[in-house]
């Protein structure tokens, strides 16, 4: 995270181990959905879990601006809709897929990690 603020909780890691969490989640995501995309004509509704995938990453695009903001109860909300739509995608991918499903797991345990942040933000800072 890179918002300035005299605040952090004592759990939040330091900014230098954030950009090479994200390279590498980035980086399952994309072998994730790599995968789903290259087994597109063997997948029942395929185009509803790239739906799915394209909408999670939208937001947790759109989240650091929320966040930033200090629209802490927004970008929580923002947060579950992430965490919602990642596990029905592994959901919707783990039969034919599990690789792919399996590579959501990292993902999805930091993101909601960053809810808890978040939620810690929330908590110090609602008016």
């Amino acid at each position: 995270m890179s918002f300035n603020s005299e605040y952090q909780p004592f759990f939040q890691p330091p900014g230098w181990v954030v950009r090479p969490v994200w390279i590498l989640l980035y980086t399952t995501l994309i072998i994730s959905i790599s995968l789903v995309y290259s087994r597109r004509d063997d997948i029942e509704r395929f185009g509803f879990i790239l739906t799915v995938f394209l909408a999670q990453l939208a937001i947790n695009i759109a989240w650091p601006a929320v966040f930033n903001s200090e629209q802490y109860l927004i970008s929580f909300s923002m947060i579950l809709c992430m965490v919602t739509l990642s596990s029905l995608y592994l959901f919707l991918t783990w039969k034919s897929i599990p690789e792919a499903s399996k590579l959501m797991l990292p993902y999805i345990a930091w993101v909601s990690f960053a809810g808890i942040i978040n939620a810690a933000y929330y908590l110090k800072f609602r008016t």
